[in-house]
C-alpha cells in the first residue's frame, strides 16, 4: 500500500524538523535503503516524506520501462563497440572484445548489441554459457574467424560467473552483502588466446568513459519528469514511494515492492529471441554425455 505521511505534531529535535522531504536517486539499493527510512519514520512518527527515483544504467529495477542513463549509456555503447569492429575486421582472425555494465542483468549488452551493426556474439547474465566443447563459445568463434575472418564478442560484467567460481567454491560478498564479481572480460581474454593462440584480440573495457558523459535529450527530459513527478507526491504527502513509467504511463509504486528483487532479460522474450535471429548466436550449451552417447549409437 502507498502511504501517506500523517500531519501529527512530533517532539523533535531542530535538525529533524527542518527535514520534511527525502528524494532517494538510485537503483535498487537505495530505494531499498529510502524504504526502510520511510517504515523507520513512520514508526517514530516522524513527518518526512521520502520519494524514490530509479536512477541505474543498468535498467535493472523491477517493473519499470526503463531508468533514466540507459538510453544515454546504449548509446555511448556504441563507440567502443564500433572501434572493436574496426581493429577485428584491421587483422587476420581479429576479435574484439567489449565489457559493459551489468551486474544482474544483461541489458545494455542487449540493446547495444541490437543497436550495432558489428556484433556477432552477445553474452549476458541471464543467459548461463559454456565456454568448451562442440557447442561452445570458443568452437563457434571458431567457426566464425573461418567465415568471416573477424568476430566482435559484448559481454555483460555478470554474465559467466559460474565459470569463474567452480562448484564447492564460496563466493566472496562485499559489504553490502552483493557477490562480488568476477572480471569476465580478462577471464574471456585468456580463454580466447589460450584456444585461438593466432587470433588477434583487442579488450576494450570502456566502463567509466560510458558513465562520466552528458546525457542524451531522452535521458534528459525523461528525469526531469521523473523529478516532477517525485516532487508532487512529496507535496501529496505520499513516502515510501517510487515513481517510474509502467507501460508508458506515470506510476507511484511501494518501494519495499520495486526492490523486492531485480529486473531481468527474459531470455524467452522477443528482444532476446531477435538478437539471436540477427546475429546468427546459438545456445551455447552442449548436450548432456549420456545423450551425445545415445545420438552416436
Amino acid at each position: 500500500m502507498l502511504a501517506v505521511v500523517a500531519s501529527a505534531a512530533v517532539h523533535l529535535p531542530n535538525p529533524c524538523r527542518r527535514i520534511n522531504m527525502l528524494f532517494v536517486i538510485g537503483g535498487q539499493g537505495g530505494n531499498l535503503l529510502g524504504a526502510q527510512l520511510a517504515e523507520g519514520c513512520q514508526a517514530r512518527r516522524i513527518p518526512c516524506c521520502i520519494v524514490g527515483v530509479p536512477k541505474s544504467i543498468d535498467n535493472d529495477v523491477m517493473l519499470m520501462d526503463k531508468t533514466f542513463g540507459f538510453d544515454t549509456v546504449v548509446q555511448e555503447v556504441q563507440r567502443p563497440l564500433l572501434a572493436a569492429k574496426i581493429e577485428a575486421a584491421s587483422a587476420r582472425k581479429g576479435v574484439g572484445l567489449v565489457k559493459v555494465f551489468g551486474r544482474r542483468s544483461g541489458f545494455i549488452a542487449l540493446q547495444a548489441s541490437l543497436a550495432s551493426e558489428g556484433v556477432d556474439i552477445c553474452l549476458i547474465p541471464e543467459e548461463p554459457f559454456e565456454l568448451d566443447g562442440p557447442c561452445g563459445v570458443l568452437a563457434f568463434l571458431k567457426d566464425l574467424l573461418e567465415r568471416n575472418g573477424h568476430a566482435v564478442i559484448c559481454v555483460a560484467e555478470g554474465a559467466g560467473q559460474e565459470l569463474m567460481y567452480p562448484d564447492g567454491q564460496p563466493v566472496q560478498l562485499d559489504e553490502a552483502g552483493n557477490p562480488l564479481l568476477g572480471d569476465i572480460g580478462i577471464f574471456l581474454k585468456k580463454a580466447i588466446k589460450a584456444a585461438i593462440p593466432d587470433a588477434t584480440l583487442k579488450y576494450i573495457d570502456p566502463t567509466y568513459m560510458v558513465q562520466a558523459v552528458p546525457c542524451t535529450s531522452p535521458d534528459h527530459i525523461y528525469c526531469r519528469v521523473l523529478g516532477m513527478h517525485a516532487v508532487d507526491a512529496a507535496f501529496a504527502g505520499y513516502t515510501g514511494v517510487m515513481v517510474g513509467q509502467v507501460n508508458s504511463h506515470s506510476v507511484l509504486l511501494p518501494s519495499s515492492v520495486i526492490t523486492q528483487a531485480a529486473r531481468k532479460v527474459d531470455v524467452n522474450g522477443r528482444s532476446w529471441t531477435r538478437l539471436r535471429a540477427a546475429i546468427g548466436q546459438p545456445l551455447f550449451r552442449n548436450p548432456p554425455a549420456h545423450a551425445h552417447k545415445a545420438t552416436s549409437s
